[in-house]
C-alpha cells in the first residue's frame, strides 16, 4: 500500500514540475535548472518504486524504505504547495516579474 501511494505521489510532484507556471516562476526566480533537477529526480524515484512494489511484497527492508521515502514525498509536496503559494503571493503584491511583462 505504501508503494502505492508513493508511486502516486511521485507522478503528482512529477507532474507540478512540469507545469508551465512553475517553469515561469523558476526562470524569474533563477532556480530553472535547480527545478529540472528535481523533476529528474522524482523520475528516477518513480522509475525505483516500480521495481520496488514488487520487491517490498517479499522484503520488508524494501517495505520499510519505501514508507519512508513516502514521507518524504509527502515533505516535497508540501514544499512545492509552499512555493506555489509564495508565487502566488508575489505576484498577488506585484513583486514578481511576470506579471510585469
Amino acid at each position: 500500500m505504501a508503494e502505492a501511494i508513493a508511486f502516486d505521489l511521485a507522478v503528482e510532484l512529477i507532474t507540478k514540475l512540469s507545469s508551465f507556471t512553475l517553469s515561469q516562476i523558476g526562470l524569474s526566480w533563477n532556480v530553472k535548472n535547480d527545478l529540472d533537477d528535481l523533476e529528474r529526480t522524482v523520475s528516477t524515484i518513480k522509475d525505483v518504486l516500480l521495481d520496488a512494489e514488487e520487491k517490498s511484497k517479499t522484503n520488508n527492508l524494501v517495505k520499510v524504505w519505501l514508507k519512508k521515502l513516502k514521507e518524504v514525498l509527502y515533505d516535497a509536496d508540501d514544499l512545492f504547495d509552499n512555493f506555489s503559494a509564495e508565487a502566488l503571493r508575489k505576484d498577488l503584491l506585484g513583486g514578481n516579474k511576470l506579471t510585469k511583462e
